[in-house]
Parts: C-alpha cells; structure tokens; sequence
C-alpha cells in the first residue's frame, strides 16, 4: 500500500505557511485530524507499527491525548494488548482515572505526528512515573529535521520530508504567504 498516496488523498497533507507548535515556520502541515477520522487510512498506518514490533515483548501501548489514545488503541487492538492513555492534569501528563500499571510493565508508546518529540517524552515520563517501563516508540508520520534519541527504538509508518524555518529566515517564497497556526498546543 502507497502511504503517501494514502495520506495524500485522505486530506491530511496540507500546503501553505504554517507556525508549527514550536513556533518554527513551514510549507508542509499534517493533520492528524484527517487520519484519525478516516477508519481505513488510520488502521493502514497502525497496522505498520503493530506489525514492526510484533516480535517484541510488550505488555501495554500507550498513547497520549488527543489523537494518541485513537493510535493507542488501534495499536494496541491489532496485537491484542491492553491500551493506556495518558493524560494532562495539572500541566503533567500522567495516567488518570485510577490507571495503574504493574511494576516494571512493558510498554510501547505510539502517537501521531512527530515533529520535536515533547508529546513522546512527557508520555514516557508518565509511564515511567506510573512504574511502567518505556521498550519503544511508534508515530503515524514523522517529520523531524534530525535525528532525536528517546532511550529506545522509534519506528515511523510514514517519513515526511519537512524542512522548517525560525521566524527570522524565512525564505522570501515562504514569507510571501500568509501563515495559519494549525495544531492544538500553545507555542
């Protein structure tokens, strides 16, 4: 199956001039909206991480909210494990409504769209607060410029070429059209 095409046709593609979450600039926005309302196109991309670390010796998924406790689900659905979501309370991400894990629970952590890795490392955090041990990580697509280092191994269904810019070097193509903040957390 072309990903891709996939995410291309589904709408979750976006083109424009974009201020990321982290406040830096893009021509190139994934809605992660798109995927996750789409049945067909979110399990083709879950089905790619479920079946990367079926070898592996995993206890729980977990996902973080919004769009993570859909994947989380979804992941956790097709290798027949339980899912943990991870929520904010208080500024922190932790597990909430009486969740618990076993000591030393071995857990993969999925999410949507990475892009600086903030969202997977307080979700590791809560995990590894909660007793959970963190053994891999999974995105739908991934979006990053460099290489990030979690701890342990990430897998991405979908790479997408991005390049982003500070505010201050924009390219005069970029600045030219206007910027929308797309996305769910404040920069």
């Amino acid at each position: 199956m072309d990903l891709g095409k996939l995410l291309e046709d589904s709408g979750a593609v976006l083109r424009g001039h974009f201020i990321l979450t982290s406040g830096r600039r893009s021509d190139l926005y994934l809605e992660k909206f798109r995927i996750i309302e789409q049945p067909k196109v979110l399990s083709a991309l879950c089905t790619e991480i479920a079946n990367h670390y079926s070898n592996l010796e995993i206890d729980f998924v977990a996902g973080p909210t919004t769009g993570g406790i859909i994947i989380a689900f979804e992941v956790a659905r097709q290798m027949g494990l339980p899912a943990v979501y991870v929520e904010t309370e208080n500024g922190a991400k932790t597990l909430r409504r009486g969740k618990t894990l076993p000591a030393g629970a071995k857990v993969l952590i999925v999410d949507d769209v990475l892009t600086t890795g903030t969202s997977l490392v307080e979700t590791k955090q809560a995990i590894e607060n909660a007793g959970g041990q963190v053994v891999a990580f999974g995105v739908l697509i991934e979006r990053t410029e460099k290489e990030l280092d979690f701890g342990a191994p990430l897998y991405a269904s979908y790479r997408a070429e991005a390049k982003t810019y500070a505010e201050d070097e924009l390219p005069d193509w970029l600045a030219a059209i206007p910027p929308v903040k797309p996305g769910t957390r404040k920069a």
